[in-house]
């Protein structure tokens, strides 16, 4: 790997929506976000997002309902993040995995059922970000995921008071902060998921859109004291998501 890749290792590098119907996905998004679109020149159906003409994630066919975002980070051998994931008490859904001309990935379940993607690339291709812009553990057991991401992506954390309740800042061995960890609240009808936010420039207009486009809406726009403004919808086939939009410092 070269330096620059080296230095983004252990963070968030792509995301991909698995869609139960992916010309459903891609109309919905497209349409709420302005996203353009590039069909994958290889033997998979995929397609990728992008977003100032950079890939920034894609679109493929869910293997099981229902549909959602996975996330993948960044290992420098992702053979060896499975066998610390297995070894951490987690569990590898699927691979590890060659995508031919891209790169290597293993499927990994949290321990309480969280799951996430162990991807190492083929060469050193162009890391983007902007748009995609956090990610955050909802779990029924945070000591326990500090426990494990620290294992399998050598993620440290730190914990903050958020207005009575604890929010956890998992951080790179680069020392970038890479996403959030919180307990799932009570009565949240969800298992323990990776919840992914999408940069807007405006919360509150994109919310109102995404509703017209046929979301639901399960947190309507707030703002966080000092760090932004965010919603929380499920797209018209299933998948959870969040809009953010930054407090300027």
């Amino acid at each position: 790997m070269s330096t620059g890749v080296q230095t983004k290792v252990g963070t968030f590098i792509w995301h991909e929506n698995h869609s139960t119907d992916v010309e459903k996905s891609k109309s919905f998004y497209t349409g709420l976000l302005g996203w353009q679109t590039e069909t994958w020149p290889g033997e998979m159906e995929y397609t990728i997002i992008k977003v100032g003409d950079k890939g920034h994630g894609g679109f493929m066919a869910a293997q099981e309902a229902p549909s959602r975002w996975l996330g993948h980070v960044l290992v420098e051998d992702t053979d060896e993040a499975a066998r610390r994931a297995e070894a951490a008490g987690g569990s590898v859904l699927s691979g590890p995995e060659d995508i031919p001309e891209v790169g290597r990935f293993a499927l990994i379940s949290d321990p309480q059922g969280a799951i996430v993607s162990a991807f190492a690339p083929q060469g050193d291709g162009e890391l983007t970000e902007g748009v995609f812009v956090w990610d955050e553990l909802h779990t029924s057991d945070p000591a326990a995921a500090k426990s494990f991401y620290g294992e399998v992506f050598g993620w440290t954390a730190r914990d903050q008071d958020m207005g009575g309740m604890t929010y956890t800042i998992f951080q790179s061995p680069g020392g970038t902060d890479v996403g959030g960890c919180m307990k799932l609240m009570e009565g949240m009808q969800a298992p323990p998921h990776w919840l992914v936010y999408i940069g807007t420039d405006d919360v509150d207009a994109s919310t109102a859109r995404a509703k017209e486009l046929g979301a639901t809406v399960h947190i309507e726009p707030a703002d966080i004291p000092s760090v932004g403004r965010f919603s929380v919808l499920q797209d018209p086939t299933g998948a959870v998501f969040g809009l953010y939009k930054g407090t300027p410092q």
